[in-house]
């Protein structure tokens, strides 16, 4: 089972650019951040088209979180537990159906938190508690389940070209940090580093000041399984080279290979 997490920053812009690479990439279950819609404008047919069911969690242009899916979902729940007055769309979970076994995916794309300190940043924090709660409940169903997306965390400094250029940003403020090692420390595997180790490897570079064109990247986009999904773990890795398309996002896909 070859499942991307994909920060699209916006369908309508990057509709071609999504389906070329779909066409290309074949994965069987794709969770996208920053769809940018609501639901009922979000050009499902194109993706049905290719054999992919569609679930949106979506939001007037900002934020908004979907799956796309060849495997068979079920039990499709929309927006983070905890606080029922928020209205930003976040957060997504469906059970998707492999071969072997079922996996309980959530998508999410975690609020950014600039300007830090101030109210955004507080947002952050706290929806960092709320995703603690959700992830030590997943822990505790101990069924194969993962959280994949654009977490807007640098986890290490070695996730960033030029890390002293963001000591003062909340993707990489030292609470942030620690709010992300909490989650991890419950028993998830951050499944690239499962892979990987090392600094040089980004999932994100800003259009501005030339980011792609001299490597100066983040890592940001992440894979967090539980035991039982770890366990079936065979491979992760990150699709640089999506940056160069035309029309990209400035995310690249992040995937990781199953055996389920």
């Amino acid at each position: 089972m070859k499942i991307a997490t994909f920060n699209i920053n916006g369908i309508k812009a990057r509709i071609e650019t999504l389906l070329d690479w779909l066409d290309a990439a074949q994965p069987d279950v794709v969770l996208c951040q920053e769809i940018k819609s609501v639901d009922e404008t979000f050009p499902r047919e194109q993706f049905e088209d290719r054999g992919y069911t569609v679930e949106t969690h979506g939001q007037k242009g900002f934020n908004g979180v979907a799956i796309l899916s060849k495997l068979p979902l079920e039990d499709v729940t929309r927006g983070l537990p905890g606080d029922d007055s928020d209205e930003q769309a976040r957060w997504i979970e469906a059970t998707v159906m492999g071969e072997h076994t079922a996996v309980r995916l959530c998508g999410l794309y975690l609020p950014n938190g600039n300007p830090a300190p101030g109210p955004k940043y507080d947002y952050k924090l706290a929806w960092m508690e709320r995703l603690h709660a959700r992830a030590r409940d997943l822990m505790a169903d101990e069924m194969p389940a993962l959280m994949a997306g654009d977490y807007n965390v640098i986890p290490q400094s070695e996730d960033a070209a030029n890390p002293k250029a963001w000591e003062q940003d909340a993707l990489y403020l030292p609470q942030t940090r620690e709010a992300f090692r909490r989650i991890l420390n419950l028993g998830f595997t951050e499944a690239f580093r499962a892979r990987t180790q090392g600094p040089g490897h980004y999932s994100f570079w800003d259009y501005q000041a030339n980011s792609w064109e001299r490597n100066n990247g983040i890592r940001i986009d992440h894979f967090l399984l539980t035991p039982q999904a770890a366990d079936l773990l065979d491979d992760a890795w990150i699709e640089k080279d999506v940056r160069a398309m035309t029309k990209p996002s400035d995310h690249v896909p992040v995937w990781i290979d199953l055996a389920a």
